[in-house]
């Protein structure tokens, strides 16, 4: 029961969270000043008529909500209006089926421009995490066998200025360090690139993920080092490891059979929660980088006009 309630609060917290969210977002760039329906237009010679169908096609002719016309600057409206015709019940209408509306600068709709781009964000996560914990592991395993020697300290040391890193900065001092090497700088292939072979443009795509994979890994092996370290010499101390060295079992036995499976429990468990965080690291690397991620765009959608519409119609 004590389980059942604790999921139980944890899903109600969630839901409260997700709900309190949609509507800041909503209020917030509703309470900003400017007019949405110039904010994707940005053009000085638009006319009043076609201020207006912008307005009437984003559905901000409508009320912002019962009583209320606008909030920026304050107009008090009709409290007998229909809620459901109201902006920001359409706006949570739409959201809850998915509608993410149509691309000002594209004529598309954004849910498809994201789709296009998510396995560009993927494919650089998934590289940059499995580096990242192959060599976390790899350092983490040498430190606690090699515990209080000079290893140890280079490993920790090296670890410890890895994870305190800002993203953007070692990303930079990476495209830096990129151009005096004949590094890709920026994009995921080279123009002109999809005429080639498929294996040359595979060739040419691990080229530009080089530098932002690096990036990446760098960032968290740190963090996964000083895990597997700290971990490991916690099962390194347990009694069952004194009995398996007392049987005569040698150092890569015990560390294979017995201490590493143990170990490996909180790192998973830490890679797991990481997960939800590698998205903002994403963000700035594919900033840096140029690369055409979905993370980098969303922010950008969601940086530009989103919400401005009750129909969710954004940048």
């Amino acid at each position: 029961m004590n389980r059942t309630r604790a999921l139980l609060k944890k899903i109600t917290w969630s839901i409260f969270t997700i709900l309190f969210v949609i509507v800041l977002n909503f209020f917030l760039f509703r309470v900003l000043p400017g007019d949405p329906a110039r904010a994707g237009i940005r053009d000085p010679r638009l006319k009043k008529e076609a201020i207006e169908m912008l307005r009437v096609r984003f559905g901000l002719d409508k009320q912002v909500i019962n009583c209320f016309e606008s909030l920026n600057p304050i107009k008090v409206g009709s409290c007998t209006v229909n809620p459901l015709d109201t902006q920001f019940f359409i706006y949570a209408r739409n959201l809850l089926q998915g509608e993410l509306g149509i691309s000002y600068h594209t004529n598309r709709p954004v849910a498809d421009v994201l789709a296009e781009r998510l396995w560009n964000t993927v494919l650089l996560i998934g590289a940059g995490q499995i580096l990242s914990i192959i060599i976390g592991v790899v350092f983490g395993v040498f430190a606690a066998w090699k515990a209080r020697t000079s290893i140890d300290y280079v490993a920790v040391i090296t670890s410890l200025m890895a994870w305190s890193l800002p993203t953007f900065w070692l990303a930079i001092i990476l495209l830096f360090w990129g151009s005096n090497n004949g590094l890709p700088l920026a994009g995921k292939a080279s123009p002109g690139s999809s005429s080639l072979p498929l294996l040359q443009q595979w060739v040419d795509i691990a080229r530009h993920m080089i530098l932002p994979t690096l990036t990446y890994t760098i960032v968290y092996m740190g963090e996964y080092t000083l895990i597997m370290r700290s971990s490991l010499m916690d099962v390194l101390s347990e009694d069952y490891i004194l009995t398996a060295k007392a049987k005569g079992l040698s150092t890569f036995q015990i560390l294979k059979d017995h201490a590493l499976k143990n170990a490996m429990l909180p790192l998973v468990t830490v890679i797991a929660i990481n997960l939800g965080f590698t998205v903002a690291g994403a963000i700035q690397i594919e900033a840096v980088f140029s690369w055409p991620g979905w993370a980098a765009r969303s922010l950008r959608l969601l940086g530009g006009v989103i919400s401005l519409f009750c129909k969710a119609r954004f940048y």
